[in-house]
C-alpha cells in the first residue's frame, strides 16, 4: 500500500487516506466527536419542475441524462429487494451506453443478483463501491481487482457518512413498488411490494438527483409515501423493477440443524434467567436461521410466562408477525422486511412501524432507537478471546458479507452473539478474528453447543446466571476445547499487504483494513 498506515485505538494497522480522502483512525467506543453542521443539498427551484407535477421521463437512460450523469459521478441504491433487485445492473447498462466512465457505485448493500457489475468494473465504467458487498462482488474485491477501496459500512454509518458529507451521492436512483408521477413512492403496494424504502431515505434527501424507478404508478397522491415526491427529480415506469420472493435468502430461514437449535434454545433460556425476559421489554433478532429460532424459543417462553413485549425491532419475519398477531408484542419497529409476511403485515397494521437508519441506528444524532434495545441476538463469522467479532469475511480471509445493522445493534442493553463452536471444521473462536467489525467490549455473551461464554466486563450478567443451569464456561475454555477436537489450531489464512478494503465504525473512524487473498 501506497498510503500511510497507523495503528488505531484497537491496535489494528489502517489507512489514513481512503479513495483520496482523510480518514479518522478508530479512536475507540464513543471517543470520536464530530463537529460541523450537517451537509445540504443544492437549492432547488418549482420553475424548473413541471406545474403538473408529472415527473415522467421514458427510460432509466433518459432520466440519467437529464439528471446530469458524466465521469467520476458517485450513484446510490438502496437493497430492500435484496436478491431480487432488477434496477441496479440496468443503471451501469445504461451509463456504459452512454460511454460514462468511473462512477462509483454507493449500495446500501449488494447481493449475487449484482455479479453483472464486475463486468462494468472490469471495462472501467464502475471504478469502486462503497456499500456491503455480498458473494461474487466481493469475492472480486478480496483477490485485490477493484481499482479503489472498498468501503463496508453498517446501515446507520452509511446515513452517517452521506448526513455528514463524507459521501456526496450524485444521483439516486430508488427503485419503489408504488409511485406517483410526482415522485410520491412507497414500497407497501403493488406487484413488487417489497415493505419499506428506508435505506433509500437519506440518498432521497442528501441526493443532487433523484430517479424514483417503478413497475406500479398510480395517480397523485401515492399515499402512503415513504419517499416524498418533493425530493425526486424524475419518475421512470419499468415493467418489473424486483422479484419480491428473493428478499427471502437462505440466511432468513429458520434452521434445521440439531446443534444450532441448541444455541438458540441456550440463548432464550439465557435470556430468561438472566432477568432479562420481562413484562414489556424489548428485542431485536438477526435474519439468520439461528436468530430466528431464538424467537420461536423466546415466543414459548413468553406465553408461558404470561409477557408480552413493548416492542420488537426488525427486520421483520413472519415469526416477529406471529408475536404480533398474537398480542406478544405492542410494536414492530422495522427497518427491513425479510419475507412477504412482514410486508403484508406494515401494509395492514398499524402497529407495524416503518422506521429508517436515521431512526434507528444513525450514530451521529441525539440518540437512535438501538440504545433503548434490552437485548439483541446477531450472527457471527468469527469471535476470538476477547470478545472481538467479524461478520465480513470468512476463515480463508475473503470479503462475502456486508455489515448491515449489525455493528449498531451492538449498542442495545445485552448483546449475545449465538454461533456455532466451529463450521466445516474450523473454529469460529481464535485467538484473534481476521477481521474486526465490532469491539469486544460492546458484546456480551458468546452462546455455542459447547457452552455459554461471558464477557468479564459483565459482571452483573455472570452475578445473575451464577446459580442457573446454564453451561456458563470461559470463552478461552471453549475454545481449547474445539482445538483439542480438530487437532489443532486453524491455519490463517493467506492475505497479501495490499489493502483492498476498509471497515468502518459507526461513527466513521477506520476500525480494521480488509487485506487481499492470496491464492
Amino acid at each position: 500500500m501506497d498510503e500511510k498506515m497507523v495503528k488505531n485505538a484497537i491496535g489494528r494497522l489502517v489507512p489514513t487516506e481512503v479513495n483520496g480522502k482523510n480518514a479518522i483512525p478508530f479512536q475507540g467506543v464513543g471517543k470520536f466527536r464530530p463537529t460541523g453542521r450537517k451537509t445540504a443539498p443544492s437549492i432547488a427551484t418549482c420553475a424548473d419542475y413541471p406545474d403538473d407535477g408529472n415527473k415522467v421521463v421514458p427510460d432509466l437512460k433518459t432520466a440519467l441524462q437529464k439528471a446530469g450523469l458524466k465521469d467520476g459521478m458517485t450513484i446510490s441504491t438502496h437493497h430492500h429487494f435484496r436478491n431480487g433487485d432488477l434496477v441496479a445492473n440496468q443503471i451501469f447498462d445504461a451509463a456504459a451506453e452512454l460511454g460514462v466512465k468511473d462512477l462509483m457505485w454507493f449500495p446500501s448493500a449488494s447481493f449475487p443478483c449484482h455479479a453483472p457489475i464486475i463486468d462494468h468494473l472490469e471495462s472501467g465504467v464502475v471504478h469502486h463501491i462503497e456499500g456491503s458487498m455480498n458473494g461474487p462482488l466481493g469475492d472480486y474485491c478480496s483477490h485485490g481487482k477493484m481499482r479503489g477501496l472498498g468501503v463496508l459500512r453498517s446501515h446507520g454509518g452509511r446515513y452517517q457518512a452521506v448526513q455528514d458529507g463524507e459521501v456526496h451521492i450524485d444521483i439516486a436512483v430508488i427503485a419503489a413498488p408504488t409511485a406517483d408521477p410526482f415522485g410520491n413512492a412507497n414500497g407497501l403496494t403493488g406487484p413488487s411490494a417489497c415493505g419499506l424504502l428506508g435505506f433509500a431515505l437519506a440518498d432521497s434527501q442528501y441526493a443532487d438527483k433523484v430517479i424514483v424507478v417503478t413497475d406500479n404508478l398510480v395517480p397523485f397522491p401515492c399515499v402512503p409515501w415513504q419517499i416524498q415526491g418533493n425530493y425526486v427529480d424524475y419518475v421512470v415506469v419499468m415493467d418489473k423493477i424486483g422479484e419480491p420472493e428473493k428478499i427471502i435468502s437462505g440466511t432468513t430461514q429458520i434452521t434445521k440443524s440439531p446443534d444450532r437449535l441448541m444455541i438458540a434454545e441456550l440463548t432464550a433460556q439465557f435470556v430468561r434467567d438472566a432477568g432479562i425476559l420481562k413484562d414489556g421489554f424489548s428485542f431485536q433478532a438477526g435474519a439468520g436461521g439461528t436468530s430466528l429460532a431464538f424467537a420461536i424459543f423466546l415466543k414459548e417462553m413468553m406465553k408461558e410466562m404470561g409477557i408480552k413485549a413493548r416492542f420488537v425491532r426488525g427486520g421483520s419475519t413472519q415469526y416477529l408477525v406471529q408475536m404480533l398477531e398474537e398480542g406478544l408484542t405492542d410494536y414492530i419497529l422495522d427497518g427491513q422486511t425479510f419475507d412477504l409476511d412482514g410486508v403484508r403485515s406494515m401494509r395492514e397494521n398499524p402497529n407495524h412501524v416503518n422506521t429508517s437508519p436515521f431512526t434507528s441506528y444513525n450514530y451521529h444524532g441525539k440518540g437512535n432507537f438501538a440504545s433503548i434495545v434490552d437485548v439483541v441476538v446477531l450472527g457471527a463469522t468469527e469471535v476470538d478471546v476477547n470478545f472481538n467479532a467479524n461478520v465480513v469475511t470468512h476463515s480463508d480471509g475473503k470479503l462475502l458479507h456486508g455489515i448491515g445493522g449489525w455493528q449498531n445493534c451492538l449498542f442495545s442493553k445485552c448483546t449475545i452473539l449465538p454461533i456455532p463452536s466451529f463450521r466445516d471444521r474450523i473454529p469460529v473462536i481464535v485467538d484473534e478474528v481476521t477481521t474486526v467489525c465490532g469491539p469486544g467490549e460492546l458484546i456480551d455473551v458468546i452462546v455455542t453447543e459447547r457452552g455459554i461464554a461471558i464477557n468479564p466486563k459483565r459482571q452483573d450478567l455472570i452475578d445473575a446466571t451464577k446459580n442457573s443451569s446454564l453451561p456458563i464456561r470461559p470463552i478461552e475454555e471453549i475454545k481449547t476445547e474445539v482445538e483439542e477436537i480438530i487437532g489443532g489450531k486453524p491455519q490463517k489464512p493467506k492475505l497479501g499487504d495490499k489493502v483492498v478494503a476498509v471497515v468502518k465504525w459507526v461513527d466513521g473512524t477506520i476500525l480494521d483494513s480488509i487485506y487481499q487473498v492470496l491464492e
